[in-house]
Parts: structure tokens; C-alpha cells; sequence
């Protein structure tokens, strides 16, 4: 069984503040220590339902937070960011049995972690088909180009409903809850045996799971914070400025939505 995890750091137990998700800022070590532990127990839990081949990508920030180190063989561990439109996913391919994703966090403009956003804090919103959506969205889609089911989720309580209500199979634990500036956790300890317990159950059950079937048309939408940069990338080929802040692109291929994120929302 081959085996695919993305981790990011907003959506690891505890987080509640930027400096704590930031490189050389105080309280970043000890939720990079803890986005390590929870990436670790993922892999055990992998390995005890019988994977042979693990991936991992450092998807949060400058890509290389995840102590390579501490990790267990056999990982794969991908860090830093090669510039290919599947991102938070890369190298993701059909030979995958499996996605799991670890300290995924609420979509932009959610008040639901103090730290939501969408890839960037420069934008507001980003809405695919009039559905705001997350990070979750993105990479869960490009799963489903490729053929591979999610079948995995922790992080923060919105992220966790939003994994549900796209495919009430996929299991998750829900490592915080957000309020204003605030987050309510249960004990880290608890949520990384969690993650263990609920990795393995998942992925014994992995006949269970299909990949979700992807939309005929796509409509994309993102709202900048910033009007100057909204009419700005709607130079990219297929994008309109359809409002003072707000760049839409319609096509048909999934893989265009996400070359167009390359260049509007994260360059």
C-alpha cells in the first residue's frame, strides 16, 4: 500500500497565534516539534494498516518545517516547493492508494481559526463553483483528477466538517477549536494517538473509499484584500475583472484551476 500525507501547520493542536506558524518567530519550535509528532503518528498508523511506500510533503509556509530526522523509515519526505500547480500535493500520482492531510485548517475569511486562509493571507476569499472553499478543497480535487480517495483528515473543527460534508466516509480528528483570537485543545498527547488510531482504521478500511467524481465546469473566484492586485492578475489568460477586488475564470479542466492559482494567488 502506497501512501501520500500532506502536513501543514495552522490546523496542528494548539496553534494560535502567526508567530507560532512562522520560521524564527517565539513559539514556532514547539508547533513545529508538535506538526513533526502528528506527521509521525500518521506514518505509524500507516505503517500498522500496512503501508510499504510513505510521501510526505511539508506544505506549510517555506516548506520546511517537518524534522527530517524524526521521521520513520520508509519516508519519502518532500521539502520546499518546486513551482508545480498540485502544490500542497506534489508528485501526487494514480499509483497512490490513499491521501491523508495533517494540520489542515479553516478556508479564508472563516472565523473559525485564528489563522484561516486560502494559500495566502492576501486573499479574502477564494470560491470554486460559488462555494467558498480551503486548502482541503484544492488538494481533495486534485486527489480525485488523479484517482486517489482522501481518507484522512486532522485539523481544526471547520476543516474537519468541511472533509465530512464532502465525503462523510473520510475520518477525521479535530485537533482545536477557534473563537476570535482564541483556540480551545484538547491535550496533544490525545489528539496524536488520535491520529494514530484513526490513520490505521482508515486505511484498513481503504475499500471502502472512492474517489470523489469531479465537476463538468469549473468556476473560479478570488477576492483580494487588495483592489490594485485584483486587476492586476486579471491579465492572466481566461481571468475577468468582474469586481473592484474579484478575478473570475471559467474552464472545463480541473488542472487549469490550479495553474491559474500558481499565478494569481501565489506569485
Amino acid at each position: 500500500m502506497k501512501v501520500y500525507i500532506s502536513a501543514d501547520i495552522e490546523g496542528i493542536a494548539g496553534i494560535s497565534h502567526w508567530d507560532e506558524a512562522t520560521i524564527g518567530q517565539p513559539g514556532y519550535e514547539a508547533f513545529r516539534e508538535q506538526m513533526t509528532r502528528a506527521v509521525i503518528a500518521a506514518c505509524e498508523g500507516s505503517l500498522a494498516a500496512g503501508a510499504t511506500q510513505i510521501t510526505v510533503k511539508d506544505a506549510h509556509d517555506s516548506g520546511r518545517n517537518l524534522i527530517p530526522e524524526r521521521l520513520p523509515e520508509p519516508v519519502q519526505l518532500i521539502r520546499g516547493w518546486s513551482g508545480h500547480p498540485y502544490c500542497m500535493v506534489q508528485e501526487l500520482d494514480r499509483s497512490y492508494d490513499a491521501l491523508l492531510l495533517i494540520g489542515y485548517h479553516a478556508r479564508a475569511g472563516s472565523a473559525a481559526n485564528p489563522l484561516a486562509h486560502t494559500y495566502t493571507t492576501e486573499v479574502s476569499q477564494i470560491r470554486l463553483n460559488g462555494q467558498a472553499i480551503a486548502e482541503f478543497h484544492l488538494v481533495s480535487l486534485t486527489a480525485a483528477y488523479e484517482g486517489v480517495p482522501v481518507v484522512f483528515v486532522a485539523g481544526d473543527a471547520e476543516v474537519c466538517a468541511a472533509a465530512k460534508a464532502y465525503d462523510a466516509h473520510i475520518e477525521t480528528v479535530v485537533t482545536h477549536k477557534g473563537i476570535g483570537q482564541s483556540v480551545i485543545a484538547p491535550h496533544p498527547q490525545q489528539v496524536l494517538r488520535a491520529i494514530r488510531q484513526g490513520v490505521e482504521g482508515s486505511l484498513r478500511r481503504l475499500s471502502a473509499y472512492r474517489p470523489r467524481p469531479l465537476p463538468d465546469h469549473f468556476q473560479l473566484e478570488v477576492d483580494y484584500k487588495d483592489p490594485a492586485r485584483a486587476y492586476r492578475k486579471s491579465f492572466y489568460p481566461g481571468c475577468r475583472w468582474v469586481a473592484d477586488s474579484t478575478v473570475r475564470l471559467e474552464v472545463s479542466d480541473w488542472f487549469e484551476v490550479l495553474r491559474a492559482l500558481e499565478f494569481i494567488v501565489l506569485t
